[in-house]
């Protein structure tokens, strides 16, 4: 195996972290990507907490390899509404004043930098949200000045997070998504530029998000070679054929029939994650390959213990001399 594979929790919040880790165990996965809150509380300081979730994946003999804060994160730079009160701990949506919404956080953010430390990790996954993500359809016409002030506000909030993770030795994966900062290629360049190419920013890498948009998503393994800090593995599947609801999801909710597109279990949709492996190899990512399991047609447990069987099958090491190398006398 080349790459260890583990589990991303956040699909599995509603169970205790010892059961996932049971159940992460008997499905073959060889660790955890820890989601923050339910399984791990970043406002912690005894080392004797971060010591004790070690102890606990030991037992069950996994290994935490990073921690995601994708619901919190998402809070940094948006637009804080009513939907945010859906998905926030009470503790970071307080009284619901949007400025304190998204300066806690900020803080949490930081939090979540220190807790990856104390568990002797060096890679935080997230979200930071988009103050100008409600612009992505131009009209009425969206000028570049208000572009620019996007990314400004962006790097204005996320620069002394970064900061903070530098001085850690740790680093801040951002997924590549719609409704956040970065969601393509160029806006991912974008955010990067907007950073100065800050050293602790770089990229979660999951091709589902780039497949429905009509993105290369292996090009963009190439294009940010050296920003890749971890990878989620995850399908998607298209229609080849119009559909009621376009690319943008309308009201309809995942699973609904009517969508141009919907996640899948791995393997079960068009990602083509040969090509992907074969690009990680070329960069040099040794990385964990990490299952965020989103299948809304398919039971959790199956798909959790497919997936870890398929991307151990898929995964491979680079090879270590040309094929043709011994060709010769």
């Amino acid at each position: 195996m080349a790459r260890p594979v583990t589990l991303y929790t956040l699909q599995w919040g509603d169970l205790p972290l010892e059961v996932v880790c049971q159940k992460a165990k008997a499905f073959g996965y060889d660790g955890l990507e820890l989601g923050i809150p339910p399984h791990i509380d970043v406002r912690q300081t005894d080392p004797a907490y971060f010591q004790g979730i070690k102890d606990l994946l030991h037992k069950h003999g996994l290994s935490v390899y990073a921690i995601s804060t994708h619901l919190i994160g998402q809070a940094v730079c948006d637009n804080i509404d009513i939907r945010h009160k859906e998905i926030l701990p009470d503790y970071i949506w307080g009284d619901g004043d949007p400025e304190g919404v998204r300066q806690r956080a900020a803080q949490s953010l930081i939090q979540s930098a220190h807790a990856a430390k104390a568990l002797g990790i060096d890679v935080v996954v997230g979200f930071t949200g988009s103050s100008i993500w409600h612009y992505l359809y131009s009209f009425p016409p969206v000028s570049e000045q208000m572009i620019n002030d996007g990314y400004a506000d962006f790097a204005r909030r996320m620069k002394p997070v970064l900061d903070e993770y530098s001085s850690l030795g740790v680093k801040f994966a951002l997924e590549v998504h719609p409704t956040e900062i970065a969601f393509d290629t160029i806006s991912a360049r974008r955010a990067l530029d907007a950073l100065d190419n800050h050293p602790a920013f770089g990229f979660n890498y999951d091709p589902s998000h780039f497949g429905y948009q009509g993105v290369d998503y292996v090009d963009f393994i190439y294009e940010f070679s050296d920003r890749i800090f971890h990878v989620h593995i995850k399908d998607v599947y298209w229609s080849d054929t119009p559909k009621q609801v376009g690319v943008f999801g309308g009201y309809v909710t995942f699973g609904d029939h009517r969508r141009f597109w919907n996640f899948r279990s791995p393997g079960r949709g068009k990602i083509k994650f040969e090509e992907i492996i074969r690009a990680l190899n070329v960069i040099g990512y040794n990385g964990p390959l990490s299952v965020e399991w989103e299948d809304s047609a398919m039971d959790r447990e199956q798909g959790a213990m497919e997936s870890a069987n398929l991307v151990k099958a898929l995964d491979f090491k680079p090879s270590a001399v040309a094929f043709d190398a011994n060709f010769g006398k």
